[in-house]
């Protein structure tokens, strides 16, 4: 059965295609689309965001300090993947690490303890260069 494409979701689509390298909030989406003539209400936004987030093609990062989700462009030709997340308590700013040594880690955690580590729900909290100074 083909799946029901809404023009609403089409456009959400786009949106976190064009903006596949940061992370985007559901109020991002919506302010961007009210600033565009073209708005979309809440619920919708929500709506199809999960239902990209259950399809596989967008990432949902919940970030357990009040601030709600963000979510990222995990498709075709998206180099959001497997990677870390560092949280500055300071600025607030979440960054993508790719990182070997951190890919080891979680080697050993399986193969010691087995227990996968699900990398795009780890976020490392702490203080990032710019604010360190």
């Amino acid at each position: 059965m083909a799946e029901y494409r809404t023009r609403q979701r089409e456009m959400i689509l786009d949106y976190m295609i064009k903006n596949k390298d940061i992370h985007v909030t559901a109020d991002m989406i919506i302010k961007y689309f009210q600033f565009h003539e073209t708005p979309i209400g809440k619920a919708t936004v929500y709506r199809n965001l999960d239902k990209l987030v259950s399809d596989n093609i967008v990432r949902k990062f919940t970030i357990e300090d009040g601030t709600g989700a963000c979510y990222q462009y995990s498709g075709a030709g998206s180099r959001c993947r497997e990677h870390y997340h560092f949280k500055c308590t300071r600025c607030g700013e979440l960054y993508h690490i790719q990182c070997d040594f951190m890919n080891e880690i979680s080697s050993h955690v399986y193969k010691e303890h087995k227990f996968k580590i699900d990398s795009s729900k780890t976020v490392f909290y702490g203080i990032c260069e710019k604010c360190g100074n």
